[in-house]
């Protein structure tokens, strides 16, 4: 056998194994991305509070009862400057100088206050989450989509709102064991 029929059929050993290797982890990659199913972070919308505020009640304290916890589930620390949090009014609260320790939560607060590690405060002299409906999203230092939750008035009543792909919580929504290694059940 010649040099040069040895590296045609040694290309061509090569090519078939490529493909082989590329039809059989195609599918298994796929399967992660099903329609209906987001895939999410290690970063996520942990708990909401937005019905502890009276409707004419604009003190601070009264404004702080209205809040969003932000977990980090991962064991490393995530920088969080630059990322938002917003209403589906375009309310936004944007993290300054945030550093979420791994497996910690970071609680969102309306009103004003000092911030520390675990609770920083919008400075909002005003109500931002809608008691009857609304949707929390949080957003990375680029825009992109990290997580989102939202309840509604109907939900409310149920004593349920909707995360993600519509699995329920209660009207105090914390979202205890949804996420596992960063995904949601």
């Amino acid at each position: 056998m010649s040099v040069s029929s040895s590296v045609r059929r040694a290309t061509a050993v090569a090519a078939v194994a490529a493909a082989t290797v590329g039809a059989v982890a195609l599918p298994a990659a796929a399967s992660d991305h099903q329609p209906g199913h987001m895939r999410h972070g290690v970063v996520y919308i942990s708990g909401v509070q937005h019905a502890w505020q009276d409707r004419g009640d604009r003190s601070n304290r009264s404004l702080n009862r209205q809040w969003v916890d932000v977990t980090n589930s991962s064991r490393r620390a995530m920088n969080l400057d630059s990322w938002t949090l917003s209403d589906r009014n375009g309310h936004t609260y944007t993290f300054h100088h945030t550093l979420l320790r791994g497996r910690a939560t970071v609680r969102v607060h309306t009103g004003f206050g000092r911030d520390t590690r675990t609770d920083v405060y919008q400075d909002r002299r005003a109500r931002v989450w809608d008691v009857n409906a609304d949707t929390a999203i949080l957003r990375d230092d680029r825009g992109r989509l990290v997580d989102s939750f939202s309840w509604s008035q109907s939900h409310r009543n149920e004593g349920a709102g909707r995360h993600h792909a519509g699995y329920p919580h209660g009207a105090w929504h914390v979202h205890h064991g949804d996420h596992v290694r960063g995904r949601l059940h």
